[in-house]
């Protein structure tokens, strides 16, 4: 048991058991001991990998998405990018440098770049360093930045805000808590009272055993994106595995060195996550008045937008072992059995927005 452990079973000990939406609070952003507070989770030696840490092309072809964004709504000369979760910067360096193409955009464009991890922080001024100044940075999304059109990229992001889960039992729906097990360990638990209100009237009749989850996070962050979309223009894109049907089955998972590891084993060693309901956030996002495409397949939507005519010109003039090496980066991202059917992309523009190339 670590010291995070065991403060949170103390906190258990003395009021009950506690949501699992709070646990995951408190395993990746406790300020002190919390995941996302005190390492670098990616690559090799971390936890886990992102598609921009496997090829230079996904950032390029994000940059090129949001330039035809822009251009669409006809060029507006004061524009936000905002990137959620950015890891160690990689996007944002490859995204800039493909937006050098069209120095319209780089000129009307204000970054900011939301991170609540101070390593990742440092990484990324390190790894953006030059690359174009007035870059400013903020711990959480806020309404205020909404004040004009804004591009919004969330790659691996919704995935690791919290969810709550509901069990289907005999007399209702319960919410499944965290408690403590008879040796004083942490264990999943079911609250005592039923909590019907809370699960969709069209899930109400599931099979005993069925876990339904939301995330109040995900739905209250995309409400304020889209509203703010919808209002002043701009556009969303969400990639991240997921689903548009509920599963009815529990996605809650932990990944530490690249392997599956128990959620509530050490918290704050290893990286917590759900799969995203596209649904809810698609549902919320028309509910604000904006228009949503997708979701759709990583693969199918990189395949859209050119992956594969990107790849044949990095690896023009390349000796062969470079060329192996960029379509295997590349396969990665698009294949079935890879990243490309279990990862999602989403779009969330303005309510008259024409269809986006990749949807």
């Amino acid at each position: 048991m670590n010291a995070l452990s065991e403060r949170i079973s103390r906190l258990i000990a003395l009021g009950g058991p506690i949501a699992i939406s709070d646990y995951m609070a408190l395993a990746m952003h406790d300020r002190a001991l919390g995941y996302y507070s005190t390492r670098d989770p990616l690559g090799p030696t971390g936890d886990f990998i992102t598609a921009p840490e496997i090829s230079q092309t996904f950032g390029e072809l994000l940059a090129l998405w949001c330039i035809e964004q822009w251009r669409n709504q006809g060029a507006p000369d004061r524009v936000r990018l905002i990137e959620l979760g950015p890891g160690r910067g990689t996007l944002m360096k490859d995204f800039l440098r493909a937006a050098d193409i069209v120095p319209e955009f780089r000129g009307a464009v204000d970054i900011t770049l939301v991170e609540s991890n101070p390593v990742l922080q440092k990484l990324q001024k390190e790894n953006i360093a030059g690359t174009r100044a007035g870059i400013a940075w903020r711990r959480e999304l806020e309404p205020q930045l909404f004040d004009r059109p804004v591009f919004v990229l969330a790659n691996e992001f919704f995935d690791a805000l919290p969810v709550r889960q509901f069990v289907r039992a005999r007399n209702g729906w319960h919410e499944r808590m965290v408690g403590l097990d008879a040796a004083g360990s942490l264990a999943f638990v079911n609250a005592p009272f039923a909590v019907d209100h809370r699960v969709p009237a069209s899930l109400k009749d599931s099979a005993l055993g069925a876990v339904y989850e939301v995330s109040d996070a995900a739905q209250s962050l995309m409400r304020m994106i889209a509203s703010g979309i919808a209002n002043l223009g701009g556009a969303a894109l969400v990639i991240d595995y997921g689903y548009d049907v509920p599963s009815l089955s529990s996605t809650l998972s932990a990944v530490r060195a690249h392997a599956r590891a128990d959620p509530l084993e050490s918290p704050g060693e290893a990286d917590l996550s759900a799969h995203v309901d596209f649904g809810a956030l698609s549902a919320v996002a028309r509910s604000e008045g904006a228009a949503v495409f997708g979701p759709t397949s990583q693969g199918a939507f990189l395949h859209g937008l050119g992956i594969g005519v990107r790849a044949e010109a990095l690896g023009r003039e390349k000796d062969d072992e470079t060329r192996a090496r960029i379509r295997s980066e590349v396969n990665r991202l698009i294949a079935p059995d890879q990243m490309g059917e279990l990862f999602k992309a989403l779009s969330v523009l303005p309510k008259s927005a024409v269809r986006p190339s990749g949807f």
